[in-house]
């Protein structure tokens, strides 16, 4: 097989902490006193001249290293717990155990707040300064009581966050739920309008869904519209390194409230951004990230078309801006770069052009999207018809995964065989099993979340 090089006209741009702008053309540079990194790599670095033509812009945005995390963002954080009928026993024990293991990674700067719910709200500790005994003591204090408020647990828990919300602290509600909300607003459709709303304030809404009774659909789209986490925790074992792992993450946390600009010429229109949010008007499109954190890269990937008047040489598929406020230098800060291609005459240069790692990312978003109808349709009890759909997916995934020699693409393609089977599973609790994997699967390709 062809081994594809890079392309030559990868972008690295780095946000400095004053502000400023360094560009460098090599991916690996690393800049002095820099906290976010812009990536930008067209999908391929030549196109051919005279036709119309189809591919993708990948814009990452990498967290630098903390180089001292005595100095991290302070936080502001809502406990949001299920203390529901349903949590009562272990799970109620564990989750309580976790949520003490947690304080773990709070200090006296960070601000926290503690609130229950079952058929109604409860705020054992108010929004305050980290205070490790009176928070113990709230969470031992938690019992098991009625049905699932779930809404009516977020929005009291953004209300506590308001308390301290300022653009220099890291927002964010964990929310852990092990059943079906059953009062107040309770579809997928009125959480994931909460979670915009939420998003919009700088606040994002992590998700743990525990076992198999929860409603993966609206944890998924309250977290994704919020631009937080979302974990599926099958055993109540599993708790602890969950918020562990979130709480880690929040400590490492360099920007937020992170606006994308992507700018096309009028020879260049944008066709739709994948995986991600985002609005296209015209030659523009505008993207958000609530949080970036240290050592890890979220990105969007934009197709677009480009014409058959493009002129020969050197040209520019996209301009790209981002602002954010620095939590590191506590100020805003921006960076900007482009997307430049060559047109050429050669139809084989063009094709050894490609970018690897571009279409590896496109690709695994491409095929992400197909899970929503294999889930609809076995929903629907179109069995056969979904089984279809996961098996277009895996053979779709083991041809990109050959041609771009990607491991991550063959397991992908693995994973949508074994749903593929469990569609037909004799037992329910297996496909239940099943189709949270394939919602938290897709919701960590799409949002690069870094664990799971």
């Amino acid at each position: 097989m062809t081994r594809l090089h890079p392309t030559k006209w990868l972008l690295t741009i780095a946000a400095l902490l004053s502000g400023g702008l360094v560009i460098s053309g090599a991916l690996s540079t690393r800049m002095a006193n820099a906290s976010v990194q812009l990536n930008i790599e067209p999908g391929q670095e030549v196109l051919v001249s005279g036709e119309r033509q189809t591919t993708y812009i990948r814009i990452g945005l990498e967290g630098m290293p903390i180089k001292d995390r005595g100095q991290r963002a302070p936080l502001n954080v809502a406990l949001v717990l299920d203390r529901s009928g349903s949590m009562r026993g272990e799970k109620l024990s564990h989750a309580k155990q976790a949520a003490r293991l947690a304080l773990d990674y709070l200090r006296p700067q960070d601000t926290v707040s503690l609130v229950t719910y079952d058929h109604t709200v409860s705020i054992p500790f108010v929004a305050a300064p980290f205070d490790r005994a009176g928070l113990e003591r709230a969470i031992d204090g938690i019992r098991a009581g009625g049905n699932t408020a779930l809404f009516a647990g977020v929005s009291k828990g953004a209300a506590e966050l308001r308390e301290y919300l300022e653009a220099t602290r890291v927002n964010r509600i964990v929310l852990l739920s092990d059943g079906l909300a059953n009062t107040g607003p309770s579809s997928p459709a009125e959480l994931q309008r909460l979670g915009q709303k939420l998003g919009g304030e700088t606040i994002s809404v992590t998700t743990i869904g525990l076992g198999l009774g929860y409603n993966e659909d609206l944890m998924v789209r309250l977290a994704q519209a919020s631009d937080g986490n979302h974990v599926f925790a099958e055993r109540p074992e599993e708790l602890a390194q969950v918020f562990r792992a979130e709480l880690g993450e929040l400590s490492a946390a360099v920007a937020q409230g992170v606006t994308i600009t992507i700018e096309c010429p009028p020879d260049v229109r944008p066709l739709r951004i994948l995986g991600r949010e985002a609005v296209i008007r015209d030659h523009k499109v505008t993207a958000r990230l609530n949080q970036l954190f240290a050592e890890q890269e979220k990105y969007l990937i934009l197709e677009v078309e480009t014409s058959e008047t493009l002129d020969s040489g050197e040209q520019t598929l996209a301009r790209v801006a981002v602002e954010f406020d620095d939590l590191q230098r506590r100020r805003p800060a921006s960076a900007s770069g482009e997307a430049r291609v060559r047109i050429g005459e050669s139809r084989t240069e063009a094709e050894a052009s490609v970018s690897r790692k571009v279409m590896v990312s496109a690709s695994e978003q491409i095929a992400a999207e197909l899970d929503d109808e294999a889930l609809e349709l076995k929903d629907r009890g179109e069995d056969e018809a979904a089984k279809a759909v996961f098996r277009r997916k895996a053979d779709y995934l083991e041809r990109q995964a050959t041609t771009y020699d990607s491991d991550k693409l063959r397991d992908q393609s693995q994973f949508s065989r074994e749903l593929e089977e469990a569609v037909a599973a004799p037992e329910p609790e297996q496909w239940k099993k099943a189709r949270k994997e394939a919602r938290e699967e897709q919701f960590i390709i799409r949002n690069q979340q870094s664990y799971q």
